[in-house]
């Protein structure tokens, strides 16, 4: 973390910090296990129109992630790694676009909590902070529709 943003006020963090809450039609266990089961990401993740070309999920302390997908536009790279994992209450990891030449970009923090609300499950998504708003809102759009995917991946599950 540089000197600027370690004195940075929360007013002026906030605003490049992303979170979305999201209630799922499946218990905990199994949302839990949609993000932490390469099999299982590889099936849902990515904005709708993206088609998972690889997934690597090491799902300890440490563990790698790497996910590349393509739409008919476009190729995206993700890579990150895991810094807490509570099965099944939550999961933690870094994350950065890798372009085509293998450098990364702007690092975020992905945290996600997993509540048990009966049979369903809410999830509580937060990622920051983002290099700008525009960023952040860019992430929104993606994310919003990943999470659709998940929820049609987890009703073929029932």
């Amino acid at each position: 973390m540089s000197a600027a943003s370690s004195n940075a006020h929360p007013a002026e963090t906030a605003d490049r910090e992303l979170v979305i809450t999201r209630v799922f039609d499946a218990p905990r266990e199994t949302v839990f296990k949609a993000w932490t089961d390469p099999d299982c990401l590889a099936k849902w993740w990515g904005p709708r129109g993206f088609v998972v070309l690889s997934c690597v999920l090491e799902s300890r302390m440490g563990g790698k992630i790497a996910i590349r997908a393509q739409s008919d536009e476009r190729i995206i790279h993700a890579e990150g790694v895991v810094r807490e994992i509570v099965p099944p209450e939550k999961l933690a990891f870094t994350t950065a676009w890798i372009d085509q030449n293998g450098n990364a970009g702007h690092e975020t923090l992905v945290t996600l909590m997993f509540e048990p609300i009966g049979a369903k499950t809410r999830l509580i998504f937060r990622q920051g902070l983002f290099e700008s708003v525009n960023a952040r809102d860019l992430h929104q759009g993606g994310w919003s529709s990943a999470f659709d995917c998940l929820a049609e991946y987890l009703a073929t599950l029932a």
